[in-house]
């Protein structure tokens, strides 16, 4: 008691400038996080001139290994079966039918597991674009 009169001291304060901060935070780190859409899958795509000009919300990914993975929009990558693709781009088509469907694949990838990714896009009537790193 001494000690608070002699220094003058009260024993309560405000906390609503800490709680002001930390909710700006809170909404700084919501915003951010929903614009980064990183690539967490290591494929070396092929180089090319032409970069594409459409831009791309749906991707199909194959991996060096032969490993299938689709997305849509700000979603994470995820491993499916090749029989699991169709089903899949049809779902977003129904949802989008404008989409575009972006297909990497890793330069080391033979030709056939592509034309079989092209062949469900023609055969579904899906806009496709393949990318490539720029040269």
């Amino acid at each position: 008691m001494a000690l608070k009169q002699r220094f003058n001291i009260e024993s309560n304060f405000s906390l609503a400038s800490m709680t002001d901060v930390i909710f700006l935070l809170l909404i700084f780190f919501m915003i951010t996080s929903t614009i980064v859409v990183p690539n967490a899958i290591q494929v070396l795509l092929p180089r090319s001139q032409q970069q594409a000009q459409a831009k791309p919300i749906t991707r199909v990914t194959i991996d060096k290994d032969l490993h299938y993975y689709v997305a849509n929009a700000n979603e994470r990558e995820r491993q499916v079966p090749f029989e699991a693709i169709t089903p899949f781009l049809q779902s977003v088509y129904r949802a989008e039918p404008d989409i575009f469907v972006a297909l990497y694949a890793d330069e080391s990838v033979p030709y056939k597991e592509i034309v079989r990714i092209l062949d469900i896009a023609n055969q579904n009537r899906f806009k496709m674009v393949l990318m490539t790193r720029p040269n």
